[in-house]
């Protein structure tokens, strides 16, 4: 490195310069308040130092389970900019999943707000948290700091700490409702990676105005928040998900850019009130999650005149997007890699598959996370090797490529049933079910037969005012699928289990209807 060369800067960094040369500009809007960026950066630091004081040191990690609002933006960068490693939980696990997560991931603080102090204060209780500091918004009379006295006579500049590319800058926790969570490491370096390659892939700009209408601890979220962070521009935080309320602050916040599941893009699409509002501000969203239909794709773009690219991805940092103008001759796909990501199709063996074969989907990026945080059997397990000795991400989804390079994701690999020795991928099916004009929802899984082993069930939400029987829609289906995928019977549920993010949770499914 030459004399007057300087390195990329890091997150805590980007923070400060965007304090200094974009200071008047708006940082984050949450509601009727407004940060300004010299505002956010003064308070992030204020919040690091108030850490500092509490004696959490750099590479400590601080757990965050708080609901959308501003404060939990202060505490997820605050953390960042101390040098520490901020832990974002979901607001929606169990309290044992919350202690599970703290556990594992030895916490020495706790952030959260309101009820959730209260679910942390049980499980203090019962001695299941062994985190030494406790603060919050609307905290209870004792026990915790308000966050606005942890802030209070801070200095704004913030503490020296030394933080390096390689430095974990968070631990996303990849699911709450098994034994052994796995905590996804992102480094400092990996995240300003997230950033510039999902900024230049979904077209943000400095004048962008972001609204996150998911969990602030979705890597989701943290691709929105990422972005619009390196351009500079506004993220408008929404509290809670509604399409009148996303539409009334789309119009309100004249916003730009956003990032959504596949249900609220659905949900939008449906809100009877959506006339009375203007999108017109709209620029380019992102969709991601789950599949995201056909025709949704196409009327979602068409009816809010504004750019949608889908983005297939996971936390531990494989992405792909279908850009608006492949929506016309790849609508099915979910795109090609990122720039700077690369795929392959490998079958069971680890062989590498041609095109239209459909195998496990494996990438190689510098968006890959640096392991599961004390998990070196499940980073050895996500680990596939190609012949050159390089390392690549097992996704644990099952796709294949076409011959221009576009990928199509068939279905997760642990979803896949095997029915008297055939591989029968849910998906299939389920685009069918889909079609009937009776079914809003549908999930096919595979449940224990003695004559195949598994059988396909497919488990619907019927659309409002439209009936169906099953005896009908088992004839109707299996009448349009393959022998080996008829499906052996149909339950009506009410609703499907869902995360926080919209995705189906078919394990859940599974286990219930094994018991059944």
């Amino acid at each position: 490195m030459s004399w007057f060369e300087t390195p990329l800067p890091l997150l805590p960094e980007l923070i400060a310069l965007n304090g200094r040369w974009r200071g008047a500009q708006p940082a984050f809007v949450d509601g009727t308040v407004t940060l300004s960026w010299r505002e956010f950066a003064d308070t992030t630091a204020r919040l690091a130092n108030g850490l500092s004081a509490l004696g959490v040191l750099p590479r400590q990690r601080v757990a965050v389970l708080m609901d959308n609002r501003l404060e939990t933006a202060v505490a997820l960068f605050g953390i960042i900019r101390a040098g520490a490693v901020a832990v974002p939980l979901n607001v929606s696990i169990t309290d044992e999943a919350v202690a599970g997560m703290c556990g594992d991931a030895d916490t020495v603080a706790v952030f959260a707000s309101a009820e959730h102090c209260r679910r942390i204060d049980l499980l203090r209780a019962r001695g299941a948290i062994a985190a030494r500091h406790f603060v919050g918004c609307d905290v209870p009379a004792s026990g915790w700091t308000e966050i606005g006295s942890l802030l209070a006579g801070r200095s704004a500049v913030p503490p020296p700490a030394a933080i390096g590319p390689d430095d974990e800058c968070n631990v996303i926790y990849s699911s709450g409702t098994t034994a052994l969570p796995k905590g996804i490491v992102h480094t400092h370096a990996c995240r300003m990676n997230w950033a510039y390659d999902c900024a230049l892939a979904l077209r943000y700009y400095s004048g962008c105005r972001t609204l996150c209408s998911l969990g602030l601890f979705s890597n989701i979220s943290w691709v929105a928040m990422l972005s619009t962070i390196l351009v500079g521009g506004t993220v408008v935080v929404l509290r809670a998900f509604t399409p009148a309320a996303a539409l009334e602050t789309i119009e309100a916040q004249r916003i730009t850019h956003g990032t959504f599941v596949p249900l609220q893009l659905e949900r939008l699409l449906g809100c009877p009130e959506r006339g009375r509002f203007d999108t017109g501000t709209l620029d380019t969203l992102m969709c991601c999650g789950s599949p995201l239909a056909a025709a949704v794709k196409r009327r979602f773009a068409v009816e809010f005149d504004c750019h949608l690219i889908e983005l297939y991805g996971l936390t531990e940092g494989v992405v792909t997007i279908l850009a608006p103008e492949d929506f016309d001759a790849k609508i099915e796909s979910v795109g090609r890699p990122v720039l700077g990501t690369d795929i392959r199709i490998v079958d069971e063996d680890g062989r590498e598959v041609p095109a239209g074969v459909t195998g496990e989907i494996v990438g190689r990026s510098r968006l890959i996370m640096a392991g599961y945080h004390g998990r070196d059997d499940a980073s050895r397990d996500a680990t596939w090797t190609d012949t050159a000795g390089r390392q690549w991400l097992r996704t644990g989804d099952l796709g294949r490529l076409d011959d221009d390079g576009f990928l199509y994701v068939v279905d997760r690999k642990k979803d896949m049933i095997l029915s008297g020795g055939q591989n029968i991928y849910p998906a299939d099916i389920e685009s069918v079910l889909r079609e009937h004009p009776a079914v809003a929802e549908v999930a096919v899984i595979g449940v224990p037969s003695v004559r195949w082993g598994e059988t396909p069930v497919a488990v619907v939400v019927v659309r409002d005012r439209l009936v169906a029987t099953a005896d009908e829609l088992l004839s109707w289906t299996n009448a349009r699928v393959g022998k080996q995928q008829r499906i052996a019977a149909v339950e009506f549920r009410e609703s499907l289990p869902r995360n926080p993010n919209g995705k189906v949770l078919k394990r859940d499914l599974r286990a219930e209807y094994a018991r059944a």
